[in-house]
């Protein structure tokens, strides 16, 4: 037996849809520390806790105040659901991701998974 899409949710399968060649991919998983950089006179780091979220299975991710899920595409990582949905990171290395200013250049914040457990 066929299934029928309506048309009513074509327009949003549109927008879930990645770009022809455009590949999905995945964060490994596990917590992941944001910080700001300190400076010569005290802590290289300084944590930004309530920046800091755990990838777990599934584009999934979850924090102190609850979970949502991800997408990310090329090197764009975009929160879609939970406490941080809208939020954008850039992926930098394997297990980095830096925060992305107004005019669309690299910020100051890096998140970097700090463990494989979650």
């Amino acid at each position: 037996m066929k299934r029928l899409i309506p048309l009513t949710f074509l327009p949003a399968l549109a927008l879930a849809a990645p770009a022809q060649g455009e590949i999905l991919k995945t964060m490994p998983h596990g917590p992941y520390q944001c910080s700001l950089p300190g400076d010569a006179a005290g802590p290289a780091l300084i944590p930004v806790d309530e920046e800091s979220f755990t990838i777990t299975r599934a584009s999934r991710y979850r924090t102190e105040t609850g979970r949502g899920t991800y997408l990310l595409r090329g090197d764009l990582l975009t929160f879609t659901g939970g406490p941080k949905n809208g939020q954008q990171l850039r992926r930098t290395g394997t297990n980095e991701l830096r925060s992305i200013n107004e005019d669309g250049s690299t910020g100051r914040m890096i998140c970097v998974r700090v463990g494989s457990n979650y």
